[in-house]
């Protein structure tokens, strides 16, 4: 792995020798008080693809539960599962499936979902994560920009009629024979593989699927995989294209294996334990960090259910003697105000993850305390870094694992830069870039925006971000986040988490709105606790005198929840197109 410079290298060596703490697990703290940090290289890289990780762990933990869904009951060891993914990557062999094609899924955490992914990795193909939210515009696009051959589909959740909507954009499925389709809007799709009871026209069943491969498909398993490398693209992940149509972030066998590696070895994860995993798998935080972390321990997923319900998670923590959960703060907000009401016993629980969104202090001392998960840590990243380039440690202080989102990973590098590109001292802000072996191949089809946002191996990741003396790292915002205001600038989370203070608060976001003379004005939305009565002008009147009166939302609006992507992050695009509507209605 390449590294500033040699003399930067041979300081920060230097360094850790005089504090006489080389941390292995948390790697080096920033040299010279400048904001470049080199994580540990004693937690070594490994060279491998899936299939090599998943026969691992059948060959070590082969008798021992790998995946419990509570919904449907089924319950699988890691021989089951490794059975039925080798039937099902014979069945894509022969639909005529070749190492290298794009297959799209697009459905909720269910098996068929966790199958594919590894089925497909056993024979190369490339999985095309499709966001369960997506409507006819979007699929058609992600579709079609990569060149998806096959799709595999749920036929409907909640109320998405997936199975309708591709019909509807490929008439032709009526009267095409299964995995002969040739539709005019999407010219490169051939093969429509439904999860149902029965077959729609033009399409497979996905149990049938598993069927279709006989002697000479199961024979070509093993030549196949001598030809898989590590390096090989394996899956491509849309970003949310909050500005701009989607980009597919490519990542390699390489970046996934070793990052749900290393996320799961900071949790202190093995084969004793039990993970539930809640958030969607359709995103890194399912399919790497979970599943892809607990294959590489040999440890037993559990999926409370097809989407996230507070309820149903509790019982699967509760019953299945979980002692790990994933989740946003939203979820474990949600989790802790259903605990209240319905207490079950989470005396398993002991860890997990909290990611994608920043953690208020009393959520974290909440869930320490009432969900018994005395050790769970607070993930940073983003897809196009496989996705976690910090992460907290189990037995780091409560004010670290919220003000911060720890120290970086091992094997990586990251610095902060001003908009000039130069690294910026200890405690000041700038712009998080990472390199290492976690950075994506790039986008898909998409030179131009991979140039702009890989520079020198160098991922920019659009992130504001400081670190302290420790190298602990704390995220205040995004550049395109930032507010400026008569010419100051205002960072949204410095004012978000002095609102979470107030006592009848459970979230916030703060945005900017356009404004005539001052560029921009504050605003700020909040959802209050249950059962509690607020004001606009009581958060207003919080405010005054505690922070500059320009960070003092001019507008504030009381909401019952904060718009939210599928993976939890808060669509501040959605806030400020909206609160800009109902001002100009006034």
């Amino acid at each position: 792995m390449s590294i500033l410079n040699e003399s930067l290298a041979h300081r920060l060596g230097s360094a850790q020798q005089q504090r006489g703490r080389p941390d292995t697990a948390t790697g080096s703290a920033p040299v010279d008080g400048q904001s470049y940090v080199k994580g540990s290289a004693d937690q070594e890289l490994r060279y491998i693809t899936i299939p090599t990780l998943l026969r691992e762990a059948v060959s070590r933990f082969g008798p021992r539960e790998a995946l419990v869904f509570q919904d449907t009951g089924k319950r699988l060891s890691y021989y089951d599962f490794d059975r039925d993914v080798d039937a099902l990557a014979s069945g894509f062999l022969a639909l005529g499936l070749e190492k290298g094609d794009r297959i799209g899924i697009w459905s909720p955490n269910r098996y068929e979902w966790v199958l594919t992914q590894f089925a497909t990795a056993r024979i190369g193909l490339v999985l095309v994560n499709i966001n369960p939210a997506y409507r006819l515009a979007e699929l058609e696009y992600a579709l079609n920009k990569v060149g998806c051959k096959a799709l595999v589909l749920a036929q409907r959740f909640k109320t998405s009629e997936y199975l309708q909507m591709v019909q509807q954009l490929a008439p032709e499925l009526e009267r095409a024979e299964p995995g002969r389709l040739n539709s005019a809007k999407l010219p490169r799709l051939k093969s429509v593989i439904v999860m149902a009871d029965e077959a729609a026209p033009g399409t497979f069943r996905f149990d049938e699927v598993k069927t279709l491969g006989g002697p000479a498909q199961q024979l070509r398993l093993a030549a196949i995989e001598g030809t898989l490398r590590p390096d090989d693209a394996i899956n491509i992940q849309f970003t949310s294209g909050t500005t701009g149509a989607p980009k597919g972030a490519t990542l390699s066998h390489y970046n996934i294996v070793n990052n749900a590696r290393f996320v799961t070895e900071r949790i202190k994860l093995t084969e004793a334990d039990r993970l539930c995993i809640p958030v969607p798998l359709y995103h890194c935080f399912g399919m790497v960090m979970g599943t892809l972390g607990a294959v590489s321990k040999g440890a037993a997923m559990v999926f409370p259910g097809e989407g996230f319900e507070p309820a149903a998670t509790l019982a699967a923590l509760s019953k299945e003697r979980c002692t790990a959960v994933y989740g946003v703060p939203t979820m474990f907000v949600s989790m802790l105000q259903e605990l209240a009401q319905n207490p079950v016993n989470l005396a398993s629980l002991r860890t997990g993850i909290m990611a994608g969104a920043p953690c208020p202090i009393d959520v974290m001392e909440r869930v320490t305390s009432q969900m018994n998960m005395q050790q769970v840590t607070i993930c940073y990243g983003m897809t196009e870094t496989s996705p976690v380039s910090f992460q907290s440690l189990t037995d780091d202080p409560i004010d670290k694992r919220c003000a911060t989102v720890g120290r970086i990973h091992p094997n990586l590098e990251v610095k902060i830069v001003d908009t000039v590109g130069q690294i910026v001292p200890v405690g000041t802000q700038g712009e998080l870039c990472t390199r290492g072996y976690s950075v994506m191949k790039g986008y898909w089809d998409d030179a131009a925006r991979t140039r702009d946002a890989i520079v020198d191996g160098w991922m920019h990741t659009g992130d504001l971000a400081t670190f302290d003396a420790d190298g602990f790292c704390s995220i205040v915002g995004r550049v395109k986040d930032m507010i400026i205001r008569g010419g100051e600038n205002i960072y949204p989370r410095e004012i978000e988490e002095f609102l979470c203070r107030h006592p009848q608060i459970a979230e916030v976001q703060v945005f900017g709105i356009p404004h005539e003379t001052l560029g921009e004005e504050v605003c700020a939305w909040v959802v209050t606790k249950i059962g509690e009565d607020l004001s606009d002008a009581a958060v207003r009147q919080f405010c005054q005198g505690q922070i500059a009166h320009y960070k003092i939302p001019k507008h504030v609006r009381i909401v019952d929840e904060i718009p939210m992507t599928i993976t939890g992050k808060p669509q501040k695009f959605v806030m400020r197109d909206k609160m800009a509507e109902l001002l100009q209605a006034r």
